[in-house]
């Protein structure tokens, strides 16, 4: 199972989000995040490594049960359901609240350095997926076209989330994906 925020890396996470919004990155510091939560510096650095960790939250990594099963050609042996299995399985770790979504999206149109760091956080978890869907797949998918799977499953996140943001009572961002993801699916 995917592991889950605690409450006080929770708290951490949306006061860098918070103050990030009110001063850019550049305008805090760790010793401001720490006073702004009410904890140590000491604590503050047990859940975070670095203040951008702070503000992007930790890396969210898929259940090894079912990235295992994935590699074994499961769990319905179409490639396509089951990359979207996985990615839903991110997505269900840590459910999104449309508020934070908000502020997140804000941040990054208006941060230039958190929007560096996430692009790069992407792109390292986007290859280490695109290497997972050749290990699985072999010779019928190269590295390059594994990335561009992996590009269409960036353009469903994104679709996920304007159609969160538009209608949040329609359900969560993974319940959009899902939907999204798998009439693309369909269409192949």
């Amino acid at each position: 199972m995917m592991r889950r925020l605690n409450k006080t890396a929770a708290t951490i996470h949306r006061a860098a989000l918070e103050m990030t919004d009110e001063f850019g990155f550049d305008g805090w510091t760790m010793e401001h995040l720490a006073d702004r939560v009410g904890v140590s510096r000491r604590t503050l650095f047990n859940h975070v490594p670095s203040k951008m960790d702070a503000v992007l939250g930790p890396e969210q990594e898929p259940d090894p049960e079912l990235l295992e099963a994935f590699l074994s050609g499961g769990p319905t042996g179409h490639v396509g359901r089951d990359l979207g299995a996985l990615v839903r399985t991110v997505l269900d770790a840590e459910p999104i609240d449309h508020d934070e979504l908000v502020l997140v999206r804000h941040i990054l149109a208006t941060d230039r350095q958190v929007l560096d760091a996430a692009r790069t956080r992407f792109e390292q978890i986007a290859v280490h997926f695109a290497e997972v869907i050749s290990e699985r797949e072999g010779d019928q998918m190269t590295p390059e076209l594994a990335g561009v799977v992996l590009h269409l499953v960036i353009v469903v996140f994104n679709a996920s989330l304007d159609a969160y943001l538009a209608n949040p009572s329609a359900g969560t961002v993974a319940d959009h994906f899902t939907r999204i993801f798998d009439d693309l699916v369909d269409l192949f």
